[in-house]
């Protein structure tokens, strides 16, 4: 399989109020096409993992490959360019824009990178929408739809530009147990069926145990890589 994302003696500190050493040598490829969960009692650096990882932080020590390039050698407008046209992310709280409907909100991210004409780019976000079976909805207003449906939307937003992996921050934290079952299968079908790379960070054993592999995390350091 092919790597994504490669992590090569990855370290993190936090300076303050004090400095603390929150990520530990870390050495971790992940492949396409592949669903990995974060695991880990809170405070073990689950998050702060997933942010480094994905970009948003680049304040480490060591290497973050993505497709074999380092984030830290990309200037901050090739950055922004990779990061909307290649990442997708997916967060506990859906970060929906509320007044806006839920087409709008998929197709925000298109607009920003500017590839398709508007058509084309609607006809996509329609397309995601279905996929999500959500479609019905697309006209409404993002504050008119259930918990579950904002979190399908947010999900269809990060696949708009087709991205070569989504990261995923407790995506079903905010879900009853239902739905966030839903999101997941949602989720682990787009690995399936469409080569989609996830990596997921999670508190839900009974989730975890369904994805590729898990990733444990234990103090800052990767204790145990086993595969499900």
């Amino acid at each position: 399989m092919k790597k994504v994302l490669e992590t090569k003696e990855l370290n993190k500190y936090f300076y303050t109020p004090v400095e603390f050493h929150v990520l530990k040598e870390i050495n971790l490829s992940i492949y396409s096409g592949e669903f990995a969960a974060i695991v880990g009692p809170s405070g073990s650096g689950k998050s702060t993992l997933l942010y480094v990882l994905s970009s948003l932080d680049r304040e480490y020590e060591g290497q973050v490959l993505f497709n074999d390039v380092e984030f830290k050698s990309l200037p901050n407008h090739e950055l922004a360019h990779l990061r909307n046209k290649s990442i997708g992310f997916i967060f506990q709280f859906h970060y929906l824009l509320a007044d806006f409907t839920a087409l709008d909100n998929v197709m925000l991210p298109g607009l920003k990178l500017g590839e398709l004409t508007h058509d084309d780019l609607e006809h996509r976000a329609m397309q995601k929408l279905e996929l999500l079976g959500i479609s019905d909805q697309a006209t409404k207003r993002v504050n008119r739809l259930s918990g579950g449906q904002q979190q399908r939307v947010s999900v269809a937003r990060a696949l708009i530009n087709e991205p070569r992996i989504i990261f995923c921050d407790e995506p079903t934290g905010n879900l009853d147990s239902k739905n966030a079952m839903n999101v997941f299968n949602l989720l682990k079908n787009l690995t399936r069926e469409f080569d989609q790379t996830i990596l997921m960070v999670t508190h839900d054993d009974s989730l975890s145990s369904k994805t590729d592999r898990q990733i444990q995390l234990l103090d800052g350091k990767i204790i145990d890589r086993s595969e499900n």
